[in-house]
């Protein structure tokens, strides 16, 4: 059976990071397997809807490199691939559970449930409470026939016997036994907006698009023993498709499953998008709108939950598609350490190409109202990305290579500044106007410069850190002459001429 597994997200609102390490999960081993990857957008229930959730899930997709073979947009053989679309698909099989007496219609009202609830502890609508409620189990035919005549709401339940041990075969857990008796009979189908609920949905479509591995999160792993029971009662137990229950991403302190509100508390995004809430406005943080490289953050998620037996840390896709597999996902949950996602985009700041960065800064560098040549763009960037996680760090960690400072850091001129540093650095600029190599010889210039200093029996520390301050404004920065080289001699002598001027003891 060829391998085929689908990332089935609902629309009801941004897709969540642990969302984003499924479908990862999903995309890996099928194109490890030379298999399909099937998006389905599990719309069934209207009430939770929210416009624009479907186009935020794709686009996120796409962003982030994880290809679909057949979805919405892509279209394929077992279109459509938006439940809310497949209605009359869904009846078909509603009907074959409620003919087999594997199912039974259930009338109760929100009401009547709510005062069973109170009337019995731990209230579960099961095999020993079904009868005592209003359902086709106690009603006869002709009642039953006569209430959905009169349009009363209603809802199909499944019929679960006591007393069956259920075997999950997981590929992450083993086999995982449930007894039938701790589960309720879950509602199938609703007939307020003709649709099926989740469960059943969810088993018609993974049969019909012969998905071969359902791949999710360990938070359905009690559904599992429900929907193996829905394969039996419809027939398809022996094409069941394989299951894999992801572990949870954690809160950073590994209490607890990881939500927005972790993200909020701490700083860091919990989306791959940003995201505008389309009832309050409210605007959440994305991976790609706070600077992440989507490489960085595939590789991240990567490494939560599944470990590649090697102390390899950067993988490419390729590399994961080749090496991924589930004898090496964890079964505990993996705790989301947001600061090691940064250190990821570093590294993959470090291997992009120098002209892709370049055309990055160039943007932010036209918002500040700068213009510099791309070629000194790229120096800068080649000297100083080893210091930034992101490409929006850049303004602020070398903006002194663009404009020339105009205030000096207190606490630098009162530490570095000394009576003396003014004439001394005069004397360092008529010495520099002498040199004809000064930006196109780095070596030779600080050679010169270190002996002018030696010759003048000046300390390097008292010429060095003052002439610092003049030409970045603060004690930071990369090696002088690197920094020289870039901005030029005659910025470099405007700047120690401007210093002199301005700072006064």
């Amino acid at each position: 059976m060829k391998v085929r597994v689908r990332f089935a997200p609902s629309p009801t609102g941004p897709l969540h990071i642990g969302g984003v390490r499924t479908a990862l999960y999903n995309y890996l081993f099928a194109k490890q397997n030379g298999g399909d990857m099937i998006l389905r957008i599990e719309d069934t229930d209207s009430n939770r809807f929210v416009p624009g959730a479907e186009a935020y899930i794709e686009e996120s997709l796409v962003w982030l490199g994880i290809k679909i073979d057949e979805g919405v947009k892509q279209g394929g053989p077992h279109a459509p691939y938006r439940q809310s679309e497949r209605k009359d698909i869904y009846r078909k099989y509603v009907d074959q559970l409620l003919n087999d007496d594997k199912a039974y219609i259930a009338f109760d009202t929100p009401e009547e449930l709510d005062a069973k609830r109170n009337e019995i502890k731990n209230f579960q609508y099961d095999a020993s409470t079904r009868g005592m409620m209003q359902n086709s189990l106690t009603l006869s035919a002709e009642e039953v026939q006569s209430r959905i005549n009169e349009g009363k709401q209603y809802v199909v339940r499944i019929k679960i016997e006591p007393n069956e041990e259920v075997h999950v075969q997981d590929l992450i857990r083993g086999e995982v036994v449930i007894n039938s008796s701790i589960l309720d009979d879950k509602v199938l189908f609703k007939s307020a907006d003709n649709l099926p609920t989740y469960h059943l949905a969810n088993v018609v479509d993974d049969h019909l698009m012969e998905i071969s591995h359902v791949i999710r999160g360990e938070e359905w792993l009690p559904s599992a023993p429900l929907h193996v029971l829905l394969y039996r009662a419809l027939g398809w137990e022996d094409s069941m498709p394989q299951f894999a229950h992801l572990p949870l991403l954690l809160k950073p302190d590994g209490n607890g499953k990881l939500s927005k509100r972790d993200g909020d508390r701490l700083g860091f995004p919990v989306f791959p998008l940003e995201w505008k809430d389309p009832k309050t406005g409210d605007i959440s943080s994305g991976y790609r709108e706070t600077g992440y490289e989507p490489e960085a953050v595939i590789n991240f998620l990567a490494l939560l939950g599944w470990h590649a037996g090697s102390d390899q840390e950067i993988f490419s896709m390729e590399e994961l598609i080749k090496e991924f597999s589930m004898e090496r996902c964890s079964k505990s949950g993996a705790k989301f350490d947001f600061e090691k996602g940064k250190w990821f985009n570093h590294q993959y700041l470090q291997l992009k190409p120098i002209e892709e960065l370049a055309a990055k800064f160039k943007t932010i560098l036209a918002e500040k109202g700068v213009e510099a040549t791309n070629e000194t763009i790229s120096n800068v960037i080649v000297l100083m990305r080893e210091r930034i996680n992101f490409i929006s760090e850049l303004w602020d960690t070398t903006s002194y290579f663009f404009i020339a400072p105009t205030s000096y850091d207190e606490k630098s001129v009162q530490k570095r500044w000394k009576p003396f540093t003014a004439q001394q650095l005069t004397e360092l600029s008529v010495f520099i106007e002498t040199l004809d190599n000064f930006v196109t010889d780095k070596a030779d210039s600080e050679a010169k410069v270190m002996e002018w200093i030696a010759t003048r029996e000046y300390k390097t520390g008292d010429v060095m850190n003052a002439f610092r301050i003049a030409l970045v404004g603060e004690s930071k920065g990369p090696h002088i002459f690197d920094l020289t080289a870039i901005i030029g001699k005659e910025e470099t002598l405007n700047r120690v001429q401007r210093a002199i001027d301005t700072i006064k003891l």
